[in-house]
Parts: structure tokens; C-alpha cells; sequence
């Protein structure tokens, strides 16, 4: 997910539990929601360092302990500073119990939106670069967004509406819309993870021009939640077909646009071979080689068509291998999709 919806839901679950959080609570649920995020930096250092730490380097499971315990101790350590510089003050201390818990939900909330996510995450890095996704939202998802600013703010509406005609509040502010929309939101990620287990029965369920699936994955799409890219791998080919969910809606596997697998040769498993394919293939869910063969070797291109050839997002990457024409790896490189290509 992008860091917007990431800190919105850690002020959500700061406003349900307003009165049970201790000193900078809220700020400590927002910076540890929002601190794997970091490792975004990595754009910066090319697809290949992008590809290797985003979503893997922060995002892990090891990082994550050490990530949790870091924001603790740095609140910790203002909390002390504050104390020290104001002796007459009324606030609590800060216990490194709570801090360490605290900002433990801030992170899982955060690891948790991003399985939810259809790129996934690195949970074992740098142990074991293995991607896990559950396929569930979009990236950018317009209605978690949507649900999120209403439930923060309406409540915001309100509170001023009985201020200014002289009511008082009989709760915390916000506190009752928070854990409805916590709720809510709830109940949104599983009807789409019932809907994304429904477009992939339907995918299995199809034969594709004759030939059985092998394998079938359904992607959401961010214009609505019966909208899902799906994509099916049979023994020569890919198949990708834009679904609706909605009642009443068709399912043609004629639709479906074919791409056609290169035949296996020893070329393909050269280039399959290098350090880069290798890589790229750990992370691609439909991956697709094309190829060029010249007078001096191959060229190879390695693209992921669960994004569509339009997506202009960061995680579109692509891998391309230069072969000798004794198959020897002569050039590697990582690119972005929307890049042209040098």
C-alpha cells in the first residue's frame, strides 16, 4: 500500500484506542506505521537496488524486531528528555514495555496491509527472498482511502456541530466512528479476499482454447472490487483476461489474451540461469521471456504480466540478458517498465 492509507489506518487504530494508549502513543503508532516505507529510498539506487531491498529490507520479519525496538528507544529517549527538562510536569513516564508494544501493532498493522497488497513482501529477507502476497487490494485502493478519511474526519464534523450548540462530548473524541470504520474496514478486505477466491475458481475452471490451466492468479484492480486482472498459465501459453464479479456478469475465456511461452532451449536456460532472471524470477508471479537472436547471440526479456504493458508503477520491473553465442552471460540489466531501454 502507499504510505498515505499506511498512516491514516495508524491513526485510525490511534483513535480506537485512545484511552488505552500511553504517552506519545499516537505518535508512535503513526511512525511505526509508516517507517518500513523507507525503504522506498531505494528507487533512487536503480531497479536492480530497488528490486533487492523495497519491500524486503524493512519489511521483513528480522528487520521489523530490530525496526519495532529502534522507535521505541527514540521515544523513550525524548520521553526521558522531556521529563528531565520539565521536573514539574503531570506526565507519565514512558515504560519501554509499552513504547515496544505500542509501536509492535504500528509495524504488524503495516506488514499486513502490504500482504494484502498484490506485490507482496520479503517476510524472511535477507534469509530467504521469498516473495508472499495475498492478492487481495491494489496499491492505491480509492475505497479503503475513501472509508479511512470519512471515518476521521465526519467525526471531526461533528464534534464541532455540538460545540457549537453547546453539547458535550460523552466519550473520546472520535473514538465510537474509529471502531466502526475499523470495522468496516474489516469487513471490506474479506468480501474482496471472498471475491478474489471466487475469480480464481473461475479461472480454474475454464480450459483456454482447448488446454487446461496449470496455474491461475486474479490481481485487483483499484476501479472497483469486482474488477480483477486475471492471468492464467497453461502448458505454451498465458492467458490474461480483464473479470468482472459483478451478478450477472460473463466469463469468456475466449476474451483472453493470449501470450505465447518461448520453446524451452538451451538459450532459455541460460539466460534463466543468470543471477538477474534468477532474481527477477522470484519475484515475478507470470513471468514471460521474450527473445531476439542476432549474428553475435541472444538477447533475452524478462517481464511480469501481472502488470499490465500500461502500468508506469515502480514495481513493473524488467530483466534483460545479453547471451554470447556460446551462451555465456554478456550483460544483465534491470528497468523499469515505463524506462525506455539503454
Amino acid at each position: 500500500m502507499e504510505i498515505l492509507t499506511h498512516a491514516l489506518v495508524a491513526l485510525l487504530l490511534a483513535r480506537t484506542g485512545q484511552t488505552l494508549l500511553p504517552r506519545y502513543g499516537t505518535a508512535m503508532l503513526v511512525v511505526s506505521g509508516v517507517a518500513a516505507d523507507l525503504d522506498f529510498a531505494t528507487y533512487l539506487g536503480g531497479p536492480a537496488a530497488f528490486l533487492r531491498f523495497h519491500r524486503g529490507g524493512l519489511h521483513s520479519v528480522p528487520c521489523s524486531v530490530v525496526l519495532v525496538g529502534a522507535i521505541a528507544l527514540a521515544f523513550c529517549a525524548a520521553a526521558r528528555r522531556h521529563t528531565a527538562a520539565n521536573p514539574d510536569s503531570n506526565f507519565r513516564p514512558l515504560s519501554f514495555v509499552q513504547a515496544i508494544a505500542v509501536c509492535a501493532f504500528g509495524v504488524v498493522a503495516h506488514l499486513l496491509l502490504d500482504l494484502a497488497n498484490g506485490i507482496g513482501v520479503q517476510l524472511l529477507w535477507p534469509f530467504r527472498q521469498r516473495w508472499t502476497a495475498w492478492n487481495l487490494l491494489s496499491t492505491l485502493d480509492p475505497w479503503l482511502l475513501a472509508l479511512l478519511v470519512l471515518g476521521l474526519l465526519l467525526p471531526e464534523v461533528f464534534r464541532l456541530v455540538s460545540e457549537e450548540i453547546g453539547e458535550r462530548a460523552k466519550r473520546p473524541r472520535g473514538q465510537l466512528a474509529a471502531i466502526i470504520t475499523l470495522l468496516l474496514l474489516l469487513i471490506y478486505v474479506a468480501t474482496r479476499a471472498g471475491l478474489h477466491s471466487r475469480a480464481v475458481d473461475e479461472l480454474n475452471s475454464r480450459d483456454y482454447r482447448g488446454a487446461p490451466p496449470l496455474a491461475a492468479g486474479a490481481f485487483p484492480s483499484a476501479l472497483s472490487p469486482f474488477a480483477w486482472r486475471g492471468l492464467v498459465s497453461t502448458d505454451n501459453a498465458i492467458e490474461v483476461i480483464e473479470m468482472s464479479l459483478t451478478p450477472g456478469a460473463d466469463f469468456d475465456p475466449d476474451r483472453a489474451a493470449r501470450h505465447y511461452k518461448p520453446e524451452d532451449s538451451a538459450a532459455l536456460q541460460a539466460a534463466e540461469n543468470t543471477p538477474a532472471a534468477k532474481t527477477f524470477l522470484r519475484y515475478a508471479r507470470f513471468p514471460l521471456a521474450t527473445f531476439e537472436r542476432g549474428d553475435d547471440g541472444y538477447r533475452f526479456t524478462l517481464r511480469d504480466l501481472r502488470f499490465a504493458s500500461s502500468d508506469n508503477s515502480a514495481d513493473n520491473l524488467v530483466v534483460g540478458v545479453e547471451l554470447s553465442a556460446d551462451l555465456r552471460s554478456v550483460r544483465e540489466k534491470f528497468r523499469y517498465a515505463n524506462s525506455a531501454d539503454r
